[in-house]
């Protein structure tokens, strides 16, 4: 699984913009063809995106490009101008506002095609589907299991909020009038468990006041709390304070692989239960203890704590 703690969108019709990402410690950098570019940029905003793919110094980082969606006579220009161009130095397409598996579908078939046409090795180019309104939330089971490019559920709320009439214009907040509870939860959580069952990423989708990095870092802390994988940043601010939520802290990272060692060290002993100073380890801690140092390791981080089968 790549790394998506923090997801930097950046317009693809913006050069400057676009050669400031390089430098940014984001895990991801999608370049948007979509809502940041304008109708009448569009066109040229492809040739943009494929030069800034091949000339561009994107180590480290998951190169995405978000086209237009299925219903936008952009869409298949989008992908195959892309694609063609530089599909060798990209690693996924984004398409935005699926409302069912069909268009993931459409994509994967173009995709395809587009790779035995080019020589480029088939099926490695992964999907993100963007859910962005009621149609796509009611099938997202579906859409996760569309294709087997797919690697991550992307959570649209701004269109999504506007489908469902929800009553507010910040995208991110509890809508006035909504004072128990979050509004947003069975909507994460509906996207997560569609993630999870088809071993997907879940991304939660951006907050738009980027300039309130503490507000921000609260609707980050939530949906990371969920299980998460990452969340959409809008500006620079926000980098730092996404990759912090999505990371385990040092001494939960620790605190998992050790009970990774210790776990192996008792089944190597022939016991399928172990202790970890006063702590009880079965099979579920080790799977809890996966996920977590999964994370860790991910986001480059370095033990500090070591094993002692002596328990000393």
């Amino acid at each position: 699984m790549r790394s998506r703690r923090t997801t930097l969108a950046v317009p693809g019709s913006n050069p400057r913009f676009i050669e400031k990402a390089q430098g940014l410690p984001a895990d991801e950098i999608f370049l948007d063809l979509e809502d940041a570019v304008a109708p009448s940029a569009k066109e040229g905003a492809r040739a943009t995106v494929v030069a800034a793919l091949n000339d561009g110094d994107w180590t480290g980082r998951t190169r995405v490009v978000r086209v237009n969606d299925l219903d936008t006579h952009w869409a298949y220009r989008d992908v195959i101008e892309v694609v063609e161009g530089a599909g060798a130095n990209l690693d996924a397409v984004m398409l935005p506002k699926v409302p069912d598996a069909s268009h993931v579908q459409w994509l994967d078939r173009l995709l395809t095609q587009i790779e035995r046409a080019t020589g480029l090795p088939a099926g490695r180019i992964g999907i993100e589907a963007q859910i962005e309104d009621a149609r796509g939330m009611v099938n997202v089971d579906a859409i996760a299991a569309s294709s087997p490019r797919l690697e991550a559920l992307v959570l649209g709320p701004g269109d999504l909020m506007a489908s469902i009439n929800m009553k507010t214009l910040v995208v991110g907040e509890q809508p006035p009038g909504y004072t128990e509870g979050d509004a947003y939860h069975y909507i994460l959580m509906r996207i997560l468990m569609a993630a999870r069952a088809h071993d997907l990423q879940a991304i939660d989708g951006p907050y738009f006041n980027v300039r309130d990095v503490e507000a921000f870092t609260r609707v980050a802390e939530r949906s990371a709390a969920l299980g998460f994988d990452g969340k959409w940043v809008l500006h620079p601010s926000q980098i730092e304070a996404g990759n912090a939520v999505f990371s385990p802290s040092q001494d939960d990272y620790d605190h998992a692989e050790l009970i990774l060692d210790a776990y192996e060290h008792s089944l190597g002993e022939g016991r399928g239960a172990a202790r970890l100073g006063d702590e009880m380890i079965d099979e579920a801690s080790r799977k809890m203890a996966l996920v977590i140092a999964a994370k860790g390791r991910a986001a480059g981080m370095a033990r500090t704590k070591r094993f002692d089968p002596s328990g000393n």
